[in-house]
């Protein structure tokens, strides 16, 4: 159940950071309110996911891992920004550094 929580954690989140550039600098009201609701929600989601047991080190580095890597692909897909290989390979390497850091909480 940890894990599901924290999933719906890191899509409140990305959902909020996606809608805050769409949100204008908060000057357009319905994406700004999606922001708000959805950093509560995703902080709530990831509060519960750590009661339920799961490590915060692991939590916390596959909430931001993924939650790096799916903000880039959303805003490269649908926001028409840029991602260059580099970047690509950053997301690889941070991918990689929470797949160690959870097979290193293992032991």
């Amino acid at each position: 159940m940890g894990w599901l929580l924290l999933a719906g954690a890191i899509v409140a989140e990305v959902t909020a950071t996606v809608s805050l550039k769409l949100s204008d600098g908060f000057s357009r009201l319905a994406p700004s309110v999606v922001v708000v609701i959805g950093y509560i929600l995703a902080f709530a989601l990831l509060s519960q996911a750590l009661a339920r047991g799961l490590p915060l080190g692991v939590a916390y580095g596959v909430w931001a891992a993924v939650g790096v890597a799916l903000v880039a692909l959303v805003s490269a897909v649908f926001l028409g920004e840029s991602l260059t290989w580099v970047q690509i390979g950053g997301i690889v390497l941070v991918i990689g550094g929470v797949l160690a850091l959870e097979a290193g909480g293992r032991h």
